[in-house]
């Protein structure tokens, strides 16, 4: 089972009160560290409802001081609880410079650089980064193994993604050009003034996303968009579909055993199978 950065179970098996606080903040195994999980949860999720709310013009005009208020107690809490983190833990370096450690510091500074330094408010957007928080407390590491499938996935499909990004590219390019020649040479369609900006077009048309504020008006135009707008469905299937294959037979392999056939020398067999799946030889 992982455990945090800078810690070993065997660590702390005494009852003293760092121990104590120890495993309320870092486990999820007593009623205590089960409530903390919750209420830091509940913290982070309206700290960053408050960021998100702040960036609305129409609330923070009328609401500076509230959100001035609101804002400072979060940073002083949270900044309570990374100190009784680095103060309970005996690897202290390890957990400071551990991923968490730092989205820890990295979610509390932004807001004492305001009175250092002017001008830095624009830091106040990595505040938002409170919310990676989340995922130490539903204990997300437990579902790293998955991830790794998916990664794995990806890379090994990469080479077959590279080329057919290459691809897209180039349709998008032919087809940009097509529009530019079409649409902005003959037909004068002001949208159309040169050929990035068509490219561009094709580029955001082929993506179903949709470019509203520049269309075409000629009949060959909107036949090369319909053939764009096609193209681009199958854009979302293809990738896809290249992943989920990939990713199907990982899971296969992982399902089989190390079993070697001594006939034809195959390896990986259903736990189950008694004769090899090539051959027909007993295993």
């Amino acid at each position: 089972m992982s455990h945090e950065p800078g810690h070993h179970p065997e660590d702390h098996q005494t009852n003293s009160l760092k121990d104590q606080i120890w495993r309320v903040i870092f486990r999820s195994d007593t009623p205590g560290s089960k409530a903390f999980d919750v209420i830091l949860m509940w913290a982070i999720g309206i700290s960053v409802l408050i960021v998100m709310l702040e960036s609305v013009e129409s609330f923070s005009d009328g609401h500076r001081r509230f959100f001035f208020i609101v804002e400072w107690i979060f940073t002083i809490l949270f900044s309570i609880e990374y100190a009784v983190r680095i103060w309970v833990v005996r690897r202290k370096s390890a957990y400071i410079f551990s991923f968490y450690g730092l989205i820890d510091l990295i979610s509390i500074i932004p807001t004492y650089l305001t009175i250092i330094v002017s001008g830095t408010h624009y830091l106040l957007v990595l505040r938002i980064l409170r919310l990676l928080r989340i995922f130490r407390v539903l204990k997300m590491t437990r579902h790293i193994g998955e991830a790794n499938h998916l990664i794995s996935a990806m890379k090994a499909s990469w080479a077959k993604i590279s080329v057919f990004i290459f691809y897209v590219i180039a349709v998008t390019m032919i087809l940009g050009t097509l529009m530019y020649i079409v649409e902005g040479e003959i037909a004068g369609n002001e949208g159309f003034n040169n050929v990035p900006q068509s490219i561009y077009w094709a580029i955001v048309t082929i993506s179903t996303v949709g470019y509203g504020d520049v269309t075409p008006v000629t009949v060959v135009g909107k036949m090369i968009a319909t053939v764009i707008i096609l193209i681009g469905y199958g854009i979302i299937a293809v990738p896809t579909g290249i992943v989920t294959a990939e990713l199907n037979y990982r899971f296969a392999q992982i399902r089989m055993d190390a079993r070697v056939c001594s006939e034809c020398g195959l390896e990986g067999h259903d736990p189950k199978a008694f004769y090899c799946k090539s051959c027909g030889t007993k295993l």
